[in-house]
């Protein structure tokens, strides 16, 4: 599993109890109408919004919140046109970074995102130097301990590709398109999960075992994430449980 996702596992428990919830809220309203206004409003025929709006609900971000960004996103409600831009370049001690946004202005976007790294050791990189380390995967996450057969046989048909045993919890991968019908299957065979999202795996990860330079990479991400048009941030890096969780 790359660092980023386990870190998502445990931003994703603590969720609840966040302070930043309303940007949390604001962000996934975003990426709601952003997939309406790519492939139309219908869930059923747009498996990204699908996807999107399940994010949200799981989320708890309010039912007619939701149904007002799909409005703006195909037309029946104005809104603003959002433009997805991607930036890769590095955090401290080597850790690729790949970071995806929703924006209004691209300018503005642009320097954040170079000030929020350079203020913290890291850099901005070339278009194409670190997306090659990433892979776009729908992920399941269940905490252990689980019926691996029951998880398997529930899911084969429906798009399962692999399933890891990583401590305190498993992952379950398939193809970004299979999600909603991975999680379909999950819930139809009463398998509790964590979460169910579309992320980016990395195929390489950089170890981190001091905590000082685990705790700068993380200060980084953090940073990153609070920014208004970042949308997500993935990285590489690979950082022991403990370590991680005592951050």
């Amino acid at each position: 599993m790359s660092g980023h996702s386990k870190w998502a596992t445990i931003k994703h428990k603590k969720g609840a109890a966040d302070k930043k919830r309303g940007k949390l809220f604001a962000k996934l309203i975003k990426q709601v109408e952003v997939a309406a206004r790519q492939g139309g409003g219908d869930l059923d025929a747009n498996p990204t919004l699908r996807t999107m709006y399940q994010k949200a609900r799981d989320s708890s971000v309010p039912l007619d919140t939701i149904e007002r960004a799909i409005k703006r996103g195909t037309g029946e409600l104005e809104g603003v046109a959002y433009e997805s831009v991607t930036y890769e370049g590095y955090a401290p001690h080597g850790v690729a970074l790949y970071v995806e946004t929703l924006t209004d202005n691209r300018n503005r976007t642009a320097s954040e995102i170079r000030t929020i790294l350079t203020k913290n050791g890291g850099s901005l990189a070339e278009p194409g130097s670190v997306a090659w380390q990433f892979e776009r995967k729908g992920i399941v996450i269940f905490s252990s301990p689980i019926d691996e057969e029951a998880v398997m046989e529930a899911t084969l048909e429906a798009g399962a590709e692999d399933l890891v045993n990583e401590g305190e919890s498993w992952r379950l991968t398939c193809s970004p398109s299979d999600l909603p019908v991975l999680r379909e299957a999950v819930e139809k065979a009463q398998i509790s999960f964590e979460s169910a999202d579309v992320t980016m795996l990395a195929s390489s990860t950089v170890e981190i075992i001091e905590p000082q330079e685990a705790k700068a990479v993380l200060k980084l991400i953090d940073l990153l994430d609070e920014d208004d048009d970042v949308q997500d941030v993935y990285a590489n890096f690979d950082i022991p449980d403990d370590v991680l969780e005592n951050l």
